[in-house]
């Protein structure tokens, strides 16, 4: 048995005794909600209309209209591709290069390049192609390595809840998870 099979029913349904965990660790992921069980419900929903159209995978641009509105909107905006660069002389460019690399003190020749720094501080909640990457059976190292797949949810304690998932490996791939999680309205998820 493939181990997405019966994903989608588990989300709706629950594990049944059909379902094959042999050579798969099941762990739990925990989060904290003011209403974990209104988290886990809005999981299941976007989880749900994601894996409905595995089969069939639309196209990028019609996702905010499949998915939850509150879903969407706990994503950043899509990026629209730069306009491509200007072609410069490659000797033009290796000169001014050289000219900016002879003219730089020690100090500068040391310090880390700001485009890093600018790229690193703006993490942020990343947008929803981003996220769908992860699910999308079409693109190489996407959906097709999915590294997760549901398995259970419930709630523990007052303001707890947990959702089981099962892998082949580990450590596996958290992000979409996480994100799952955060963007449903849990908060410090981790197994």
């Amino acid at each position: 048995m493939k181990i997405s099979d019966g994903e989608l029913r588990r989300i709706r349904l629950g594990p049944s005794e059909d379902d094959d965990d042999e050579g798969l660790f099941l762990l739990r992921v925990f989060f904290t909600a003011a209403d974990p069980e209104a988290v886990i419900a809005r999981a299941r929903e976007v989880l749900g209309c994601v894996l409905e159209r595995v089969d069939s995978w639309p196209p990028d641009e019609e996702w905010p209209k499949i998915l939850p509105s509150w879903f969407v909107e706990r994503f950043a905006p899509e990026l629209t591709p730069p306009a491509p660069a200007p072609i410069f002389d490659p000797a033009a460019r290796a000169a001014a290069w050289l000219q900016m690399w002879q003219s730089a003190t020690p100090v500068e020749e040391t310090a880390p390049d700001k485009t890093d720094e600018a790229e690193e501080a703006d993490e942020g909640p990343g947008s929803l192609s981003d996220w769908l990457f992860h699910f999308d059976p079409s693109e190489e190292e996407g959906g097709g390595d999915r590294s997760w797949w549901w398995w259970d949810a419930g709630i523990d304690a007052l303001g707890t809840g947990w959702i089981d998932v099962a892998t082949p490996r580990l450590p596996f791939g958290t992000e979409a998870l996480y994100r799952l999680i955060e963007a449903s309205g849990g908060a410090n998820p981790g197994y």
